[in-house]
């Protein structure tokens, strides 16, 4: 159970727990009396990590090589979500969609079957990040 708020689901759960369910613990006890307990939350780089792996293994942001790209692992119950990217002084502003003309039973609703950067379509399916002080819309369709 990576997701610390699993500790948390019931109340004898997260007494046995006794961190935050919001920190991801370095340490979960086994040794008798403190099995299941946390330990050392605030005192490890394990929530950057976890949120690297949030942005890019879940939602899919990939910056490459001054790329930016999408490569999202949602489930097809998600119907969209938003992230608002700053590099330097540019926003971009990128909405996926699982849209229904693009996703059936048998696809693959991860792979990105059309990309827009301010409503022009961009067949290569990422862009360079610039600096140009400007608002970038991405929308993305999987």
């Amino acid at each position: 159970m990576i997701n610390p708020i699993e500790h948390s689901r019931t109340k004898e759960a997260a007494n046995k727990y006794k961190v935050e369910p919001y920190v991801i613990a370095a340490d979960i006890y086994g040794h008798k009396n403190l099995a299941g307990r946390g330990g050392w939350t605030w005192y490890t780089g394990s929530a950057s990590w976890m949120l690297d792996a949030a942005i890019e293994y879940i939602l899919g942001l990939k910056i490459e090589n001054s790329m930016l790209k999408l490569q999202p692992s949602i489930p097809k119950e998600w119907k969209e979500y938003f992230i608002r990217y700053k590099y330097k002084n540019t926003i971009y502003n990128i909405t996926v969609r699982n849209d229904e003309k693009y996703v059936n039973e048998d696809s693959d609703n991860n792979i990105v079957k059309k990309f827009f950067v301010n409503c022009r379509e961009v067949k290569e399916k990422q862009i360079q990040v610039q600096d140009n002080a400007g608002i970038v819309e991405i929308e993305v369709f999987i």
